[in-house]
């Protein structure tokens, strides 16, 4: 797995809560209440977009990744953080990378979900 973002909040997170937030949301799940993957639909492609096994979490290898975790954070009340402290939001329709005071812009939410999971190239 690459670099890896969770899904963090204080209080802990139950699969029903989950479960009914995806539905609401447009995002799938495959797998179990212990161990499975959330998925979204892009032209008819069904992608992972994190995992479940008691936390969420996910690797995202394009901005559309990220905004869906983002997407998925936000609907659950949580914050989206990287390995190095990092978060990630969306906040007046832009989808942000905040570390301490600097915020990057990933783009607007629409046009990035849109696009679609064109992966980064390295």
């Amino acid at each position: 797995m690459g670099y890896e973002l969770r899904v963090q909040r204080p209080a802990p997170l139950a699969f029903a809560e989950l479960a009914a937030v995806l539905g609401q949301a447009g995002f799938e799940f495959r797998g179990t209440q212990e161990a499975g993957e959330i998925l979204a639909r892009h032209d008819g492609v069904v992608h992972v977009v994190a995992v479940w096994n008691g936390g969420l979490s996910g690797a995202p290898g394009s901005d559309w990744q990220v905004a869906q975790l983002a997407r998925v954070s936000a609907l659950l009340g949580a914050r989206l953080v990287g390995e190095d402290g990092e978060s990630y939001a969306i906040r007046d329709g832009l989808v942000e990378q905040l570390n301490g005071s600097t915020a990057y812009e990933f783009g607007t939410l629409d046009e990035i979900l849109a696009a679609g999971p064109t992966v980064w190239s390295r």
